[in-house]
């Protein structure tokens, strides 16, 4: 049984979510959160499997509580359940350390499939996140990497799997693959191994003794 965080600042949202995952076997919801900083402190005394974490709402916003539950170690998988898709609320949620992002009128067995997927570790988009982030791979890259790609590309370089590198970071495995890719995209490269060697030819990174 996956044990399950609703967070929403809609009464009416998390009682609606309360009573479709607690009339399936599979779920039991342990709490609920009406912000961001109620949902840090819940999570940290219940210890979910999987937070259900909206993104818009009043005093901490979900890409915050995010940030601060990956930095506190909370080992809970954070799945965004939003109404919003732009890019602006998109990368900033995958960035943070969410595993999953999905839109609110996913249809129940699919929102019941991604909570599963989540609580496994696995990284879940619904279709409209999933194209946006492939339209924003395809944009012409800027080719300079952000400081958090740079950091990702280090570690690889001095062996780190990706899980390593999480640890170290404080971030989820699913997050330092977002960085690899887009890493990958304003190098010019396909796989690890050659964008640790165009990092190098470039300059980014240099050889330590």
């Amino acid at each position: 049984m996956i044990g399950l965080v609703i967070v929403d600042d809609h009464p009416v949202v998390r009682d609606g979510l309360r009573g479709m995952f607690s009339a399936d076997p599979r779920f039991e919801v342990i709490g609920e959160a009406g912000d961001g900083a109620e949902a840090i402190a819940v999570a940290e005394e219940l210890r979910p499997d999987v937070i259900l974490m909206d993104l818009r709402m009043p005093r901490t916003d979900g890409v915050t509580a995010i940030k601060e539950l990956a930095r506190r170690g909370v080992p809970a998988r954070v799945l965004v359940l939003t109404t919003y898709d732009t890019d602006s609320d998109v990368l900033p949620a995958i960035e943070a350390g969410a595993t999953g992002y999905l839109l609110k009128d996913a249809p129940r067995e699919e929102l019941f499939r991604a909570v599963e997927a989540a609580a496994r570790g696995q990284a879940v988009l619904s279709p409209a996140v999933a194209t946006r982030l492939m339209g924003q791979m395809r944009r012409p890259a800027s080719g300079q990497l952000s400081q958090r790609e740079l950091e990702v590309l280090e570690l690889i370089a001095r062996g780190s799997t990706n899980r390593e590198a999480a640890r170290q970071l404080f971030i989820s495995e699913a997050t330092v693959k977002t960085h690899l890719l887009h890493a990958y995209a304003k190098l010019g490269v396909n796989d690890r191994a050659a964008a640790v060697a165009a990092a190098f030819s470039r300059g980014y990174l240099t050889p330590r003794d």
